[in-house]
């Protein structure tokens, strides 16, 4: 076990969030704004990652959507295959491969998805902060207009970045309900007057609302408050993870550095306590302090201390994305004991997932007796039993399909029609009966299987049970 930093003193941070002041109210964060090569490649990620999220419900093949989590009809379309309610085991194998993933890339890469490719850091770093520097300027003008006066200025500044920010929480409100149900329903939401289709109307206001609190007021209170991540991450990481750490061996002690007085600049670390890491923080804290659960990995820090380390002739690095081991050790093992495992439980529950969806059925069908009814006896001497079935089309084209009994001597008489057409995604129900010579019946009760035929081959055999009184001989 590498050993921590021995200049730091725990009861100087963990005892205290950076967002929370002494008297229990919150500690506004104000960023710097910040520049630098990481942030630079950041905002390319950025621009591809939002580029991505907003085309995503308007791609389709061939009609259909390439992405759509309707929760509401429990109905799923993952990069462009269906998934049911009756599918719910491979939803759940699909779930446990993200999350095995997401532990086996925080274990060795930690949080770099909260910092790279989270919405939450992508719209509030890349959108909104963004707009708030355009407008109001940089974390000292912002502060010094929060704490003014009420002055028109302040008041056209206020007021237009709400509009902007009202705006652009619609789109991300809207882009929501999209991928829910579908953007050729939220189309006819938008086109229709409310009262058209009013839980639309309200759950695109409410997911609308719910982002306009989150960017406007929340914030950064979203990492710290709501997602599980951050702390998820006390028991992922170790000292071989690569997180945004401060190099301490290198760094302390720290002390201003002066060209002038050159034995001074020898005795004292690289780090100039200048605080700019601090300052540009978007979740207020001082990563000197080691890995703490608040820090998102946004780099900012990295950026500002490297800009440092030039003024000052220094090596770039001093903040960088580094295990403690590397710090301590000089040397990065990424391949661990850990890491072997979480990655043979990941092929597993990947091999496993592509075997389920390859032998899956893409037409199902479910018979069960019609309730509150044993058999029917009829005056031709045959005896019937009544059944419901449900079928199920999870293909994306009309399905053509019919039943047939495969016990001897037993014949099969459908309510209606006599071939059923199931309509593309879509779940059908019907009614048929089974029919045997009462003559030829031996025991009371009997298991019998039907096949569900389609095209002429048989896709799916389904029991259910037969009962009949016994023949008097």
């Amino acid at each position: 076990m590498a050993k921590k930093n021995p200049h730091l003193n725990p009861e100087s941070f963990r005892d205290a969030l950076a967002t929370v002041r002494e008297d229990g109210k919150r500690n506004w964060v104000y960023p710097k704004k910040v520049s630098g090569i990481f942030y630079k490649y950041r905002t390319y990620v950025s621009w591809l990652l939002l580029a991505i999220l907003f085309a995503g419900p308007f791609i389709r093949i061939d009609g259909r959507p390439y992405m759509l989590f309707n929760i509401f009809e429990r109905k799923f379309i993952i990069f462009g295959a269906p998934f049911w309610p009756q599918d719910t085991h491979l939803l759940v194998f699909l779930l446990l491969i993200f999350f095995v993933f997401i532990i086996l890339f925080t274990v060795v890469f930690g949080r770099v998805w909260c910092g790279w490719a989270c919405p939450q850091t992508l719209f509030m770093e890349m959108v909104f902060r963004k707009i708030e520097y355009l407008i109001e300027g940089d974390a000292n003008q912002q502060r010094a207009l929060n704490e003014g006066p009420w002055t028109t200025e302040k008041m056209l500044k206020k007021g237009s970045k709400i509009v902007i920010f009202g705006i652009f929480s619609l789109l991300i409100g809207h882009l929501v309900m999209a991928y829910l149900i579908g953007i050729d329903q939220v189309k006819e939401i938008v086109t229709q007057p409310p009262t058209a289709n009013m839980a639309g109307f309200i759950g695109l206001i409410a997911f609308s609302g719910i982002f306009m609190f989150v960017f406007t007021w929340f914030r950064e209170q979203a990492c710290l408050v709501v997602c599980p991540y951050g702390r998820l991450q006390g028991v992922l990481l170790d000292n071989n993870s690569i997180n945004v750490m401060y190099d301490y061996v290198r760094g302390e002690p720290r002390g201003p550095i002066r060209k002038t007085k050159v034995e001074t600049a020898t005795a004292l670390g690289d780090c100039v306590d200048c605080n700019l890491c601090v300052q540009v923080c978007p979740t207020g804290i001082d990563i000197r302090n080691g890995v703490q659960m608040e820090c998102v990995n946004c780099t900012a820090c990295i950026d500002a201390c490297d800009d440092v380390m030039v003024k000052v002739d220094r090596p770039k690095g001093l903040i960088r994305y580094a295990s403690e081991n590397s710090i301590q050790e000089g040397f990065q093992k990424l391949i661990t004991g850990r890491v072997k495992g979480y990655m043979v439980i990941l092929s597993i529950l990947v091999v496993a997932f592509v075997s389920l969806i390859v032998t899956r059925d893409v037409l199902q069908g479910t018979v069960t007796r019609f309730p509150g009814m044993t058999y029917q006896e009829r005056d031709d001497g045959l005896v019937s039993n009544l059944y419901d079935i449900t079928l199920i089309n999870k293909t994306f084209e009309p399905q053509r399909v019919s039943l047939v009994p495969l016990a001897d001597g037993m014949s099969l008489e459908i309510i209606g029609e006599k071939e059923w057409v199931l309509e593309p995604q879509s779940k059908f129900e019907g009614r048929f009966f089974l029919l045997r010579d009462q003559s030829k019946v031996s025991v009371s009760q009997e298991n019998v299987k039907i096949a569900l035929m389609h095209d002429g081959e048989e896709i799916d055999k389904i029991s259910t049970s037969f009962m009949a009184p016994l023949s008097q001989k």
